[in-house]
């Protein structure tokens, strides 16, 4: 097998293991681990191996302080994503997260200094109509999130954009300390988030040892770690904009596994949405690519 070929799979992984990783999260939650705490174990196991392999990865944070930023961003788009697939509908959930042209669009010009141009507008254009597609119900007068899981999706989607931008931004950073900074902020925003979840009743505290919950925590975590390298193998030997395509795979894995284990509704008003917002995606990796 070529290396492309092995890159292309590698990238496949991850989006397999992010388009599934609702079912395991709803798994633990049925045994008493909310996704937060989930989420927290996942990237402390994750921080633990990369410095046991990279000790010297924190030193990249005193040269360069928007990893602090990094840390931010790359954190709350693991709470809004992973909390969001476990309370709501996974296909509707993973539809808003995947609003990232919007958000590229908006967040590009004050941080890269990216005017937008008239494709841009286009591709914001069709992922907002989508969004409105898809957030118009029946009930609902207006286009707007009804749950709280829309309102995470939507923050997560943000933010995942703007981990996006952000590593654009520090390209020429170490490598270790930006998956420090991302592993680290799984970490700390997660754990945060749950503890203030606890204190305003949002969020249980985490169940006592078992052998159960914690062997499944453990799995989710190595499927973790071995997506983030896969990730990192197969956007080093792949093109950008081949590397955002295949990572749109994760959208047909999420949708098709919620729908066979009835976590997730494909109805015509999502299809529609989700359909604008996915072009809008893939505009924007046609785009890049000419660039």
């Amino acid at each position: 097998m070529s290396v492309k070929a092995l890159a292309a799979a590698a990238l496949t992984l991850n989006a397999f293991v992010w388009g599934l990783s609702w079912w395991p999260f709803r798994l633990l939650q049925n045994q008493g681990l909310h996704p937060l705490w989930a989420t927290a174990l996942i990237y402390v196991f994750a921080l633990v191996c990369l410095l046991t392999l990279k000790p010297q990865a924190w030193r990249g944070f005193l040269k360069h302080p928007w990893l602090w930023l990094l840390v931010l961003a790359s954190g709350l788009t693991n709470v809004g994503f992973n909390w969001a697939v476990t309370v709501g509908d996974v296909v509707r959930v993973v539809l808003l997260f995947y609003l990232m042209p919007a958000w590229v669009v908006l967040l590009a010009w004050p941080l890269l200094g990216e005017k937008p141009s008239a494709g841009s507008l286009l591709r914001l254009a069709l992922a907002l109509g989508g969004v409105v597609i898809v957030l118009k119900t029946p009930a609902s007068p207006w286009p707007v999130p009804d749950s709280l899981a829309d309102w995470l999706a939507l923050m997560g989607g943000f933010c995942f954009a703007l981990t996006n931008i952000l590593l654009r931004r520090l390209n020429q950073t170490p490598g270790e300390s930006r998956m420090l900074a991302m592993f680290g902020g799984g970490a700390v925003m997660a754990t945060g988030a749950a503890v203030i979840g606890m204190g305003l009743g949002l969020v249980a505290a985490p169940p006592a040892p078992g052998l159960a919950w914690t062997g499944l925590a453990l799995a989710i975590s190595l499927a973790f770690l071995a997506g983030n390298l896969a990730l990192q193998y197969g956007a080093a030997h792949l093109s950008a904009s081949a590397t955002s395509l295949i990572m749109l795979s994760e959208v047909v894995f999420a949708s098709v596994s919620a729908v066979l284990l009835g976590s997730g509704e494909l109805s015509t008003r999502t299809l529609l949405g989700g359909t604008l917002i996915l072009l809008a995606s893939l505009l924007a990796v046609v785009s890049f690519r000419r660039r």
